[in-house]
């Protein structure tokens, strides 16, 4: 399957890219591409490949075969150069817990060969960004998950890199921290024009933030797109369906209902309630027959897909799809 970024410029390219452990395949066969300037979220369980994949395209780890360029470089050959224009933030950041969070980033900017003085007003600068100005000087040892979460986010800042990869930088922080957090990677990524790569397991998080989401099982890519196409796709057969709620159910309203031309079946529910599946969209004809036969229209819509119903249709039917 090969998923691609539209119009915008790729800076991501990967072609058959396969990791082989043994018989097991944690990549298998990986077709992507990611244009400047996106937020693209990766999206799978625990074991899924993620961050194999991740590794791959820092030059942590070989493929087996196929091919990534990032930036036009092969990670393989040139691993160093695309370190020094890619921020990789792992779901475990080691910082120097006796040192502060000034420190340490100018720390991690002199490694960057970074002069002195840019380097501790970059730092500074990064610190008011993510928020933790008022913590330059607190040690980062008594920092909490969120704080080292921020704190992360501008080390990987201060290169002023093209792409940054985040791999599950919310885990463990509370539902504020979360929130406040992705704000900020977005901001970032619209203000700088930063390609994001978000690896996550949280559906909700994935779905504020991104503008195209990847669903990874079992090593492979298995649906891509925006939530609105991947929502197109979980329509059963190219149908829609049209969710009805009434007061009470008329009982000339499924004759009604089946002698409109597109209406491929009406499924009772409790009460007034009932999904009626079309060939194309019904809803203002589908209204109009309840209230015709009588009926007190409480509710009338397209049904529409969130990242929690593509998630379980796309994982337990385990097809590769893509938009």
């Amino acid at each position: 399957m090969d998923v691609r970024s539209g119009e915008r410029e790729p800076v991501i390219e990967l072609k058959g890219l396969t990791k082989m452990y043994g018989e097991h395949a944690a990549v298998n066969r990986l077709d992507l591409t990611i244009g400047r300037g996106e937020v693209f979220g990766l999206l799978g369980p625990n074991g899924a490949g993620k961050t194999t994949t991740i590794l791959m395209m820092l030059g942590l780890t070989e493929p087996t075969s196929g091919s990534a360029r990032v930036l036009g470089l092969d990670p393989t050959r040139s691993p160093l150069q695309i370190k020094r224009r890619v921020g990789y933030m792992p779901d475990d950041i080691g910082f120097y817990e006796d040192r502060t969070a000034i420190d340490n980033l100018i720390y991690t900017a002199r490694l960057n060969r970074i002069p002195p003085a840019e380097a501790e007003a970059r730092a500074r600068e990064l610190l008011e960004r993510v928020g933790l100005a008022e913590a330059a000087d607190k040690r980062v040892g008594a920092f909490s998950r969120g704080m080292r979460q921020r704190l992360g986010l501008a080390d990987v800042l201060i290169k002023k890199p093209e792409i940054i990869i985040l791999d599950e930088p919310t885990l463990g922080i509370d539902p504020e921290g979360v929130r406040e957090l992705l704000e900020l990677i977005t901001r970032l990524s619209r203000e700088e024009r930063i390609t994001v790569l978000l690896s996550s397991h949280h559906l909700h998080q994935v779905q504020q933030v991104c503008d195209r989401v990847g669903l990874f099982v079992k090593g492979r890519l298995i649906a891509c797109g925006d939530i609105e196409s991947l929502s197109k796709q979980l329509d059963e057969d190219g149908t829609i369906t049209v969710e009805l709620e009434l007061e009470a159910w008329p009982d000339a309203l499924d004759e009604a209902l089946n002698g409109l031309g597109g209406v491929v079946s009406v499924r009772r529910g409790e009460g007034g309630k009932a999904s009626v599946i079309c060939s194309s969209d019904l809803t203002a004809d589908i209204a109009q027959a309840a209230v015709g036969c009588g009926g007190r229209l409480l509710a009338v819509s397209r049904r529409k897909y969130g990242l929690d119903d593509i998630y379980h249709r796309y994982f337990e039917g385990g097809e590769a799809h893509g938009a």
